[in-house]
């Protein structure tokens, strides 16, 4: 987010002298009501118990900031709070669910009573991680990695007979996403790649967005 949320709380300039365009204070108000969105689950997850109550005032929130329900998280979300409401009662099994997609909304594996504990947004990696080919596909690498520079990265592309683009397309196969830092990923810069990726796969394009780890492993 950097200068665009300071410039546009303090109504300061951007670092070319000029003040923040319409556009840039949308993304500021919009990037705040995410994080406003993820405060609330970790609040909702904050006695370990899921009660009606809770849910319906986040299906509220998120009915009246409508902006933000095509955003992630917030666009699992809300399809899957409105169903569960909408026949008026939560059920155990309807809890059980959200409760799961709330842990992983925050990035939490276990105790949900842990779950107040700061983590960011669990990355929205293709679940089961596919098999990776390496000939005639394309691949993209975003973050930072563990296991080299990202031009290593795309040699091992390369040699491989792949292609590495250096953005998301519409004929990317993978996006690779570098270990280190990713669990911040969602306001981070690498984190518009994601964002693209996750436009186009609601779109049909079946881009796979995979881990470093995953990746590597393929690598023989």
């Amino acid at each position: 987010m950097g200068w665009i949320t300071e410039s546009f709380e303090r109504n300061e300039q951007d670092p070319d002298g000029q003040a923040p365009s319409p556009f840039y204070r949308s993304y500021a108000v919009q990037a705040r009501q995410v994080d406003e969105l993820i405060g609330l689950v970790r609040g909702v997850l904050a006695d370990g118990v899921l009660c009606q109550e809770e849910v319906q005032f986040l299906l509220k929130w998120l009915e009246t900031n409508q902006h933000v329900q095509n955003e992630w998280p917030a666009k699992a979300i809300y399809p899957r709070i409105a169903a569960a409401l909408n026949d008026g009662v939560l059920d155990a099994d309807e809890e059980a669910d959200l409760m799961e997609l709330f842990l992983a909304t925050i990035g939490h594996k276990g105790d949900p009573l842990e779950a107040t504990v700061k983590s960011s947004t669990a990355l929205p990696l293709t679940s089961p991680p596919p098999v990776i080919t390496f000939t005639s596909r394309s691949f993209c690498f975003t973050g930072k990695f563990n296991s080299g520079t990202r031009a290593w990265c795309e040699a091992q592309v390369h040699n491989r007979g792949g292609l590495a683009l250096p953005g998301v397309t519409r004929k990317l196969n993978y996006l690779v996403i570098g270990e280190l830092g990713s669990r911040d990923w969602l306001h981070s810069t690498f984190g518009a790649k994601i964002k693209k990726a996750l436009d186009q796969q609601e779109k049909g394009v079946d881009t796979r967005i995979i881990s470093e780890q995953h990746w590597y492993e393929h690598l023989s």
